[in-house]
């Protein structure tokens, strides 16, 4: 809202300074600031709240080290996250931006189903909350609606690299009146997305339906859509799975948005887009602002959230930060960099599923089940190792930020 009432101001009257406003950098700093500023404040009058209100977390006895200590402390918190990554975009971005109201419709629909399955488990005493099948209903639902707009909606298009030694002009980029860059002129639709690590650096979801003959680009929703799908349901399942110590889904995801924030960036701006040789998708730049709300918000939620924690985010923020990180990647065309950037979400899955099958074929062959790990999710096998569990969510961390470096060396390592 700020960004078209100082644009105003700056056109209509030349209001000094109004122009600010225009620059992205700028707003994602705004963006960052203030969500910090409501997470911070805003969250502290929300425990007291939680606490009055007796919100407390019910917690299951798994024979860990300081895990009934943490019996009763406040859920739901992943409110104070919706909260600071919602007001900033709404104020700083740029709303009829197509991809910005994608990020705002998945941070509230996943919000919402995560809210409904801690409302369930909080107020209605039911410890297993809202039914597993309705949260992956949910996360296809979102699924569908971001595909669909992806691949119909005519303001999704990224411009294609020319061949080397011809230019175009580009009207209006940086300030300056014109400039020469190795991109087509004309933006398309395209079902083009980033590989990591080869040389081409691209690759293009219609491919697979080759074998049809012509006319096969216009069935690549077919592929296009179920993978969308997969990712969201992968990705929020995986940041929930992770939600189980102090900060350190937390901590992981700040890591995650800021790596993609500068994925984002480069990807959005012609001239990084150029210098890199990377994919340029027009817009996306304004998703900057949305991801700074979204470091800021988990950054500020992480000052209450650290061990000890005084609230939990529970699964009102889990589900969301998970399928806004896969959204977002889906969106800047980089969601195979997924399994690298969310390497810790990805190991954290992989654990579960590979207990989980292990016992049951140890069962079945051997009438007993055996396991893998002391106990699953990663996080909880080492604390039965006897680390502490700071030293458990520090240490990931550290992984998180390596993976995070690899990440945006791919942009150059082919």
């Amino acid at each position: 809202m700020f960004y078209y009432l100082f644009t105003y101001l700056d056109e209509a009257f030349n209001v000094p300074g109004a122009g600010v406003f225009q620059y992205i950098t700028f707003r994602a700093a705004a963006a960052v600031i203030t969500s910090l500023v409501i997470s911070m404040l805003f969250g502290k009058r929300l425990i007291r709240l939680l606490n009055k209100k007796q919100v407390g977390e019910t917690i299951r006895d798994l024979g860990l080290d300081g895990q009934m200590e943490k019996q009763g402390t406040p859920t739901m918190g992943g409110l104070i996250i919706l909260g600071s990554i919602l007001v900033p975009t709404l104020l700083f971005a740029k709303l009829d931006n197509i991809y910005i109201i994608l990020m705002l419709f998945t941070t509230v629909w996943l919000g919402l189903i995560g809210f409904l399955d801690d409302y369930i488990k909080v107020f209605k005493k039911n410890k297993k909350g809202l039914a597993g099948k309705f949260k992956i209903y949910g996360q296809i639902v979102l699924g569908l609606v971001v595909g669909l707009v992806m691949y119909f909606n005519d303001s999704v298009v990224i411009r294609e690299k020319i061949p080397v030694g011809t230019s175009v002009r580009v009207e209006g980029v940086s300030g300056q009146n014109s400039i020469s860059r190795n991109f087509s002129k004309e933006a398309k639709k395209s079902t083009k997305t980033t590989i990591p690590f080869f040389k081409n650096n691209e690759a293009d979801y219609s491919k697979i339906l080759a074998f049809l003959g012509e006319g096969y680009e216009k069935w690549a929703f077919l592929i296009f859509i179920p993978i969308v799908i997969l990712i969201i349901t992968a990705v929020s399942n995986g940041a929930n799975l992770t939600d189980g110590m102090d900060g350190l889904a937390t901590g992981t995801s700040a890591i995650i948005g800021a790596t993609l924030g500068i994925l984002a960036w480069v990807s959005g701006n012609i001239i990084f887009a150029d210098y890199l040789n990377i994919m340029y998708i027009p817009n996306t730049g304004e998703l900057t602002i949305f991801i700074s709300a979204f470091v800021g918000a988990t950054i500020g939620f992480l000052w209450y959230n650290s061990f000890p924690a005084q609230v939990f985010m529970g699964d009102t923020g889990s589900l969301a930060i998970g399928g806004i990180i896969a959204v977002f990647a889906i969106l800047i065309r980089k969601e195979f960099l997924i399994p690298v950037l969310c390497g810790i979400f990805l190991v954290e899955s992989l654990s579960v599923i590979m207990q989980v099958s292990w016992f049951k074929y140890t069962k079945k062959k051997y009438g007993a089940g055996r396991r893998i790990f002391k106990m699953s999710p990663l996080h909880h096998h080492f604390q039965k190792m006897g680390y502490p569990e700071p030293k458990i969510v520090q240490r990931f961390f550290i992984v998180g930020i390596m993976l995070a470096v690899v990440t945006i060396i791919t942009l150059k390592l082919r």
